[in-house]
């Protein structure tokens, strides 16, 4: 079977669609032209790689919080999808329970987009979300990840980190965010999504820097707790990215069929509920 026919679970991809959702006033950035993908776009690009489903993830760019692109892309989906959602640090646990219903599994933050300290008190959504068996979606860069370690270790709430934690090519292995995320293995609770190599990587497609470190979090996590994702379509791209090669990439970065069913299917199913 080639890689492209392997049923596979997206763990990290956006709906863009500013035609029937405009953009709010004060985004941060508006995605235009190759960046918009509509849900429609979306599904089709899945057929033709074998991806049975996705996990949509809220983008800062373009709506913030408005969860309603999403939203209708999940109802609409015949359960394609489930969502992660940008909530309020404050939201409540009615408010959580709300988009849980609508299939959301999740609320992320983005300290890449907002800094750290603009989620200071992030610690008591995580709670929250523990309480109701949700995720804490996570995406940080460089050394962010310090200031949620320790919350992570002291809340048992399950998380999802984005991107592979985005470390520093040049830093290496023992930088210290990096480092402190492959100890967070042990909680049995952290989940990494082996993906958005352009967002961190200082080499081109095939990203041959970022390698040893998908290497050294599979060795941690093991791929019970990691999961493939694309980053379609390609937010705020510095070179052109498409989905075959990138699924290519996983085929040889994973060249055993048995590791790359559990990273595109069998452990995505578990951790969300989509079925076999």
């Amino acid at each position: 079977m080639h890689i492209f026919e392997e049923p596979k679970i997206d763990c990290h991809a956006h709906v863009i669609d500013p035609v029937n959702f405009p953009y709010g006033k004060n985004v941060v950035y508006r995605p235009s032209a190759q960046e918009i993908g509509t849900a429609a776009q979306l599904r089709e690009v899945m057929t033709s790689y074998g991806v049975k489903h996705a996990l949509l993830v809220q983008p800062n760019s373009g709506y913030e919080g408005d969860n309603a692109c999403m939203l209708d892309a999940i109802a609409k989906g015949e359960g394609r999808f489930k969502g992660i959602a940008i909530v309020d640090l404050d939201a409540d646990i009615a408010t959580l329970k709300t988009l849980q219903a609508q299939g959301i599994v999740g609320a992320a933050i983005n300290p890449t987009v907002h800094g750290n300290d603009y989620y200071k008190d992030a610690d008591r959504l995580m709670k929250r979300l523990a309480d109701l068996d949700m995720f804490f979606n996570l995406q940080v860069e460089h050394d962010q990840f310090l200031m949620y370690a320790p919350w992570i270790e002291q809340i048992p709430v399950k998380v999802l980190i984005d991107h592979a934690g985005r470390p520093d090519p040049a830093a290496g292995l023992n930088q210290p965010a990096f480092a402190a995320m492959l100890r967070l293995a042990k909680t049995g609770r952290v989940n990494v999504k082996i993906s958005g190599y352009l967002k961190f990587a200082r080499r081109p497609y095939p990203f041959v820097d970022c390698r040893p470190f998908v290497r050294a979090l599979v060795d941690a996590f093991t791929l019970d707790h990691c999961l493939w994702a694309s980053d379609w379509p390609y937010l705020r791209a510095t070179e052109r990215q498409d989905y075959g090669p990138l699924v290519q990439l996983a085929g040889q970065l994973f060249p055993d069929a048995n590791d790359r069913r559990k990273l595109f299917r069998d452990t995505p199913c578990r951790l969300f509920g989509f079925p076999r």
